[in-house]
């Protein structure tokens, strides 16, 4: 029912149907609604969500038949719930994704396809180069298999790992041109690209700590929540406000604007070896009248520093007297731009632009950076020198790329561990001990000779394709022996590598 007073008094109409869009008050009062059975008491492994009138349910189980149960008995709370306030479920509208091994097995299906089309413009000797693989590997197939990681590969199993394997050596085979007998791991080594499992993992884990606010052990960071940098969303004020015209200009300025009542302030942010600084300094009628300076976390970035620099700026100018124009010169473009957007997505833009948006006297000009200017100059000495002994800012939260950075060097880690105990690409390892995230570039002839792999009897004799391994002359016929010490290929030789720089096994 809806109730509404009016001067003849309480009128009251019975509503059956509708939805929170179709009035101004219908988002308030379906948030009336639907906060109860966001309310309601769930079992640990059950996340709700509403996004307007629609839910989503997230359930969380061992094993088949628990999730079977857990499934029935949420559905019928939430239609209970439904039945309580006669609402109708849209089973038209009414989807679910299943995050299992069937979805990883329907993934792998899916990237053989591609990996079959993908044929048809590259071959072993032909097509598209092995960069060109390689991006198309990184932007289309591991983005799909990507999907949903952070649900299913937080913590992959030793199968999950296995079948992840699986459906990535294809893809590698077909970026290096390799044999098919050539190790997995060796082939992950020389193309620079992480184990699927371990890629998805990383991204799994930054989802979880960036974007759903989940600790990660210990042993992986500890970097507190509270620390990380969040993402603003939506506008930061009404569509309707906005700066003035004048207040924002992104051409190259003159270092300063003489005049008795104009005071210039030059911000700067600078990061060295020594750590993150960012200063101002303000000149009025040709005297240096104040200076501010702060040392940012080492972790920060220099666009938070120019950002941090420009905010402190705005402050001290609008604390001054009403009466001065103040000119802020920045030279960093991008930190103008964030803070002249409404919609920023940085939480310091956006109290910057507030600021301007009170102060309409306060001028955002930009200014050429190393030109000479001798205020740019000196707010830029000033940062650098407090990146050694400037006063702690804490302010300043660590970035995104941060974050990133420390769960990359977890999993280069692990990578480096896997590959150093693995039992397999040993002739590869000798080569290459240590793993990296660059690619060394090797043609297909060298990933083949390298990988001791070709028409070679040692080759052959492996896989039970000759009876001998020898080679004509009398030793073991390797492509190292060929390269390096057979009587028939000397015009052929290169020199072997001494002992001491071989690889101990």
């Amino acid at each position: 029912k809806v109730t509404l007073l009016t001067p003849q008094g309480r009128a009251t109409k019975d509503q059956k149907q509708g939805c929170p869009q179709g009035s101004c008050s219908g988002l308030a009062l379906w948030n009336l609604v639907g906060n109860e059975i966001l309310n309601q008491v769930w079992p640990y492994n059950v996340y709700i969500q509403a996004f307007v009138d629609d839910f989503v349910l997230v359930i969380e189980a061992d094993t088949n038949k628990s999730r079977v149960e857990d499934t029935q008995s949420t559905i019928t709370q939430f239609r209970s719930w439904c039945s309580e306030n006669e609402l109708a479920i849209s089973t038209e509208k009414t989807d679910y994704i299943l995050f299992s091994k069937m979805h990883i097995n329907k993934k792998g299906e899916k990237a053989i396809k591609m990996q079959q089309n993908l044929k048809r413009i590259a071959g072993g000797s032909w097509g598209i180069s092995q960069i060109h693989r390689c991006t198309l590997y990184k932007t289309i197939i591991e983005r799909m298999l990507a999907h949903g990681s952070s649900a299913w590969c937080l913590n992959p199993t030793f199968k999950m790992k296995r079948k992840l394997s699986s459906i990535q050596r294809p893809f590698l085979l077909h970026i290096s041109g390799a044999y098919r007998t050539t190790p997995t791991a060796a082939l992950q080594t020389t193309l620079g690209i992480p184990p699927l499992h371990m890629q998805l993992q990383f991204e799994a884990r930054f989802t979880s700590i960036y974007r759903l606010r989940i600790p990660l052990p210990p042993n992986i960071t500890d970097t507190q929540l509270q620390d990380l940098e969040t993402k603003a969303t939506c506008w930061s004020t009404h569509p309707s406000e906005h700066l003035k015209p004048n207040q924002i200009s992104f051409e190259d300025r003159e270092a300063y604007i003489a005049g008795k009542d104009v005071i210039n302030i030059f911000t700067e942010g600078s990061k060295t070896e020594n750590g993150v600084g960012a200063a101002f300094c303000v000149l009025t009628n040709d005297i240096w009248a104040y200076q501010w300076s702060a040392k940012l976390n080492d972790n920060n970035t220099v666009f938070q520093a120019e950002l941090t620099a420009l905010h402190e700026a705005v402050i001290y100018a609008s604390h001054l007297p009403n009466h001065n124009t103040s000119k802020t010169h920045v030279d960093n473009r991008a930190s103008i731009m964030a803070s002249s957007n409404s919609k920023s997505t940085n939480e310091t833009a956006r109290k910057i632009f507030k600021i301007l948006l009170t102060n309409p006297g306060i001028k955002v000009p930009r200014v050429k950076a190393h030109a000479g200017n001798i205020g740019n100059e000196r707010a830029d000495q000033l940062a650098k020198d407090t990146t050694q002994h400037g006063q702690p800012y804490s302010h300043t939260k660590l970035p995104k790329p941060h974050i990133k950075g420390l769960l990359r060097k977890s999993m280069l880690e692990e990578w480096q561990t896997s590959w150093k105990n693995g039992d397999t690409g040993r002739k590869i390892y000798n080569i290459i001990p240590s793993v990296s995230l660059r690619p060394t570039n090797w043609i297909r002839e060298d990933v083949i000779f390298f990988s001791q792999h070709g028409p070679y009897p040692a080759y052959l004799k492996r896989f039970h394709l000759s009876d001998s391994d020898f080679c004509s002359c009398g030793g073991i016929g390797t492509a190292l022996h060929y390269a390096t010490e057979c009587i028939y290929t000397v015009s052929w030789h290169i020199r072997k590598p001494a002992p001491n720089f071989e690889q101990e096994d």
